[in-house]
């Protein structure tokens, strides 16, 4: 598991994904979420703009990142 360090108090699911590498571009983590491939905190999450604090945990194609301050 990949621990992501934010700044602010939140950081946005779409954002995340580019940021931690797990997708390569924006369109490509539209698709990913919409098709409900990426999980937050174990759940399906089909919104693009969710937002993510620290202790959350997002998952893709087997990777699993975790938001910390």
């Amino acid at each position: 598991m990949t621990e992501i360090r934010i700044e602010g108090e939140f950081i946005k699911l779409d954002a995340l994904l580019k940021f931690a590498n797990l997708v390569s571009s924006g369109g490509e983590a539209k698709i990913r979420i919409a098709e409900g491939e990426v999980l937050v905190n174990g759940a399906p999450c089909l919104m693009r703009g969710k937002k993510l604090r620290p202790g959350d945990t997002v998952s893709l194609g087997g990777q699993t990142v975790t938001v910390s301050a």
